[in-house]
């Protein structure tokens, strides 16, 4: 299983690297928010063919992953299409002169590590099929929670951000009067799930993996960086935060915050 794991690195580094130039000639390195979620099904598609036997739960697993990626990198290349670069990397962009280059390690080639770090949970799970038991059904419905969370809560906020009406406004309704980022907490939610496959065939220790995955949604590259800067431009985004759990799904209330902390829309 190690040796399968190790020896998707460079393939999911070509990948990042052929991203890399089509970016760079363009000046605009969103295509990396596309690929995020491919070097997953790439990753998967590389442990189904390495594993042994190929069981229900193997292909259930395959299944599941594929979903969840074709749809966000779909999803997210229709947001991306002819638009300017994502703010967060002009940010970085006119911060360093030399960002054209230096985004093959900083950022896509960070995307691939972590890709493949986070993905270890899936070699193990397609290395050890485990035979169909009640933990499966648990991992399925805690997929189809996190995968409708994450593909609605899209969903509304792209037709939300789709009106004119609603420039510098603050979507508060649907899945987002609950959660300041449901897309997120869906998308942790998947990888909680597919961590039940490799809990099932006895990979316990690769619970790291939906770890990581939920610190980057919460501290790095989701809620925290989001929001650092949302008050600027959106002013009601204040009363809103007193109100709405940032990544919990709650009733909204007063000074509503679950996970204790501060953050903004996606």
């Amino acid at each position: 299983m190690i040796g399968t794991w190790m020896v998707t690195l460079p393939l999911l580094l070509v990948m990042a690297s052929l991203g890399w130039a089509y970016a760079a000639r363009r000046e605009n390195v969103n295509i990396v928010d596309s690929l995020w979620s491919l070097f997953f099904l790439v990753s998967a598609v590389v442990y189904l063919a390495a594993g042994g036997a190929v069981m229900p739960s193997s292909l259930l697993l395959f299944v599941l992953v594929a979903a969840w990626s074709l749809r966000l990198s779909l999803h997210l290349a229709w947001r991306n299409a002819g638009k300017p670069e994502d703010r967060r990397y002009a940010a970085m962009r006119d911060a360093s002169p030399g960002f054209n280059r230096r985004s093959l390690v900083t950022v896509f080639g960070l995307q691939a590590v972590l890709a493949w770090l986070i993905s270890l949970p899936l070699a193990a799970a397609f290395a050890m099929p485990a035979a169909l038991q009640p933990l499966h059904l648990v991992a399925v419905v805690l997929f189809l929670v996190g995968f409708a969370f994450e593909a609605v809560a899209d969903w509304q906020l792209m037709r939300f951000k789709a009106n004119p009406q609603n420039k510098g406004a603050v979507l508060d309704q649907g899945l987002w009067r609950f959660s300041r980022h449901p897309n997120y907490f869906g998308e942790a939610v998947v990888w909680w799930s597919f961590y039940l496959f490799a809990l099932a065939s006895g990979a316990a220790w690769t619970v790291f993996a939906p770890v990581l995955m939920t610190f980057l949604l919460l501290r790095v590259s989701g809620v925290t960086l989001l929001e650092s800067d949302i008050h600027e431009r959106r002013p009601a985004y204040r009363r809103y935060k007193q109100t709405t759990p940032a990544f919990i799904p709650w009733r909204p209330g007063n000074s509503a915050d679950p996970t204790g902390l501060k953050g903004q829309q996606s």
